[in-house]
């Protein structure tokens, strides 16, 4: 679809307060004065598909985000930090009732009729932050940045460092609070009165007014909604737009009362749901599994009715749009060039191979581009914008041609940083973005450059790390695949890399052992490596096709478990602790090889905590809580906890633990 197309798209969802067909809302896009297009239904039912802005009713019919959340309700309640300060920050506690393109500081709500007036709060940033961290964790800083310019100002001054202090938009409700003699516990049931406008309706409910079977009810409606919506999207484009087809598939049931509210049910009631990390992003999963990575990159923002250099450029694994060349296009021209096989070599990477007729395309494509735009292009006007567009680009260029080669097959995906192409894609799509910001002839304001500037800076120390880890990987890969090590006699005994990872948390070593190792042995290793105790009970099992468990005996050895498929094995510790084992590929070993960790990151909970969402918030507030918080922390963390993973300990451990059994 053309650009004022996807205006008048977006334009009839908006204002769609009942079910709709292809044929209503292509009507209506061509009623708003845009050329024929014979094919434009089936252009937006591409765009409703991939974008994920309207649910599929059944076969023909859909709704708009506006007909499922209006006039329902919701459940928001007020933290003791609020009741004491007479407030209520909106923040996320609207998802997904509120139109996600507003932000939370021009929502308005209503009490008995009246308005509830508007104030600010000022406070150290870390203090905000969880009433934003359901749009992800990593995304609460720009929320609040963008509450008010001074923010944005602040914020931009130092990327690397939280200011001191924000002002946020808050309800003041300290007449409200008086009024209705609200204590903790008391509750607000909330209606979205206006979905498109951000406008909700007030009301109290006591505490312990609800029943806990009807609480119970809506808890499985839920967790039933968010487990649908990880099975049919994946972990999604974005956190909002998880939520919200979690409410769609929870059906009516969900967005009625009584209820929990989403900080409730996500961070304290739920067992099946649960924050996990997506790349450098976060996302809701099912709890005690990890995301699976990509072998490919993946942009969410793709147009999904590609052009036919957009679609050639998807074929490459390049998933960019027209407006992402024409930035391209604007480079040449910022560093003075005029050749178009430079632009070409930008885009398209030498190790991505062009046959003959798609590089005679992409040649006529970006020479016509290039004299298309040559007379509108002003350096004068561009001398803002250009140095950091020419940064995205080169980052842009290099994220591709990294991707290109790992999908050479070069190494296995297994040996891989976790989460390798998720944190590529997401490089990807943020620099794909500003250059799409940066494509038209308005250059942006001068704060948003800033803000830019930084971010781009900030992409390329992540792809700096990540690309380090690769080739540390890659180092390691061919290292193990080597039949003989110089300087050693070869036994002729095969010795693995596994890694090993403990669901729920952030948490993995990997390690060599043994082809003959017993999962005995193995249980000690992982002992060493998480520096467990061995006070709680353990076993080994491996997941068979229907879904069933297979033990395994401590005196098998790993040569001789039937993984029948999928080589991965789970240990069970305790009722709490599940920690997976990927076998990674085989070498021969020398004379003098040892059973060791070689790599690891993240701090292992201590093994009688409850559980990996307890340890979480253990472990945050051990990162970021006030000081006295922190000293309560550390007692049930343990003296000994440092928050990060020793290799030089673990290995120490595991050698002493060895020398014992062998003894």
């Amino acid at each position: 679809m053309e650009l004022d197309q996807e205006e008048a798209l977006y334009e009839f969802l908006e204002n769609a307060i009942r079910p709709f067909t292809l044929e209503d809302i292509t009507t209506y896009v061509q009623a708003s004065g845009q050329k024929r297009n014979k094919s434009l239904v089936l252009e937006i039912a591409a765009y409703l598909e991939a974008r994920k802005i309207a649910f599929r009713q059944d076969k023909k019919h859909w709704v708009s985000r506006r007909n499922c959340f209006e006039p329902a309700v919701f459940v928001i309640s007020p933290t003791r930090l609020e009741l004491l300060n007479g407030i209520l920050i909106p923040g996320h506690r609207c998802v997904p009732f509120a139109n996600p393109m507003i932000m939370p500081n021009r929502y308005s709500f209503i009490w008995k009729g009246s308005p509830v007036p508007v104030t600010t709060t000022e406070a150290p940033p870390e203090d905000l932050y969880p009433f934003y961290c359901i749009y992800g964790e990593e995304f609460a800083p720009q929320y609040i940045a963008r509450d008010n310019q001074k923010n944005e100002e602040a914020y931009n001054a130092d990327p690397y460092e939280d200011p001191p202090e924000v002002s946020i938009y808050t309800l003041d409700m300290r007449g409200i609070y008086r009024e209705c003699a609200f204590v903790p516990g008391d509750k607000f049931i909330v209606r979205t009165l206006d979905w498109k406008e951000c406008r909700f309706e007030l009301e109290k409910v006591e505490k312990d007014t609800w029943s806990r079977a009807d609480l119970n009810e809506w808890l499985e409606k839920a967790e039933s909604g968010f487990e649908d919506s990880f099975a049919i999207l994946g972990p999604a484009s974005s956190t909002e737009e998880q939520i919200a087809f979690a409410y769609w598939f929870g059906g009516k049931r969900m967005r009625e009362v009584p209820a929990y509210s989403l900080e409730e049910f996500i961070y304290e009631k739920s067992n099946r749901v649960e924050v996990v990390p997506f790349g450098i992003e976060s996302r809701f999963w099912f709890a005690g599994k990890e995301i699976p990575d990509y072998n490919h990159l993946q942009n969410y923002a793709v147009p999904p009715d590609r052009t036919y250099i957009e679609d050639l450029l998807f074929r490459k694994n390049i998933p960019i749009s027209e407006f992402v060349i024409l930035s391209y296009i604007k480079d040449a021209f910022f560093r003075n060039e005029t050749e178009f096989d430079k632009v070409i070599n930008r885009i398209i990477p030498p190790v991505i191979h062009l046959e003959e007729n798609e590089w005679n395309i992409m040649a006529e494509y970006i020479s016509d581009g290039m004299e298309d735009f040559y007379k509108s292009y002003s350096l004068f006007l561009d001398q803002g914008a250009g140095p950091v567009r020419q940064n995205v680009l080169d980052l842009h260029t290099a994220v591709i041609e990294l991707s290109a080669q790992l999908q050479k097959g070069e190494i296995e995906a297994a040996w891989l940083p976790r989460h390798t192409f998720i944190v590529l894609s997401q490089i990807q799509g943020h620099a794909a973005a500003i250059l799409e910001d940066l494509a038209f002839d308005e250059s942006p304001l001068p704060g948003d450059i800033i803000a830019m500037d930084n971010s781009s800076d900030s992409m390329i120390d992540t792809f700096s790390e990540i690309k380090e880890l690769i080739n540390t990987a890659m180092d390691n890969f061919r290292r193990s695949n080597l039949t003989v090590i110089q300087g050693g006699e070869n036994t002729g005994e095969l010795w693995r890399m596994i890694q090993v990872s403990i669901s729920g948390v952030d948490v993995w070593r990997r390690a060599i052992i043994s082809h003959v190792c017993t999962m005995e042995e193995l249980h000690i290793l992982i002992q060493a490596g998480m520096d467990w105790k061995g006070s709680l009970r353990y076993r080994f099992y491996t997941e068979l096709s229907d879904g069933s468990k297979e033990y395994l005996h401590n005196k098998i050895k790993l040569e001789d478990v039937d993984f029948r498929g999928k080589k991965e094995i789970v240990y069970e510790y305790g009722s709490r602790w599940n920690v997976k084992i990927i076998i990674m590929s085989s070498y021969q070993g020398t004379k003098d090889e040892v059973c060791r960790f070689i790599a690891g990151e993240g701090a292992a909970p201590p093994e009688h905590t409850d559980g990996p969402r307890h340890y979480k918030k253990l472990f945050a507030v051990y990162e970021a809580g006030s000081t006295a918080e922190k000293i309560i922390t550390q007692r049930e963390l343990g003296a000994d906890f440092t928050g990060s993973f020793d290799l030089e300990k673990a290995n120490s451990i595991l050698h002493e633990a060895i020398g014992d059994k062998d003894g």
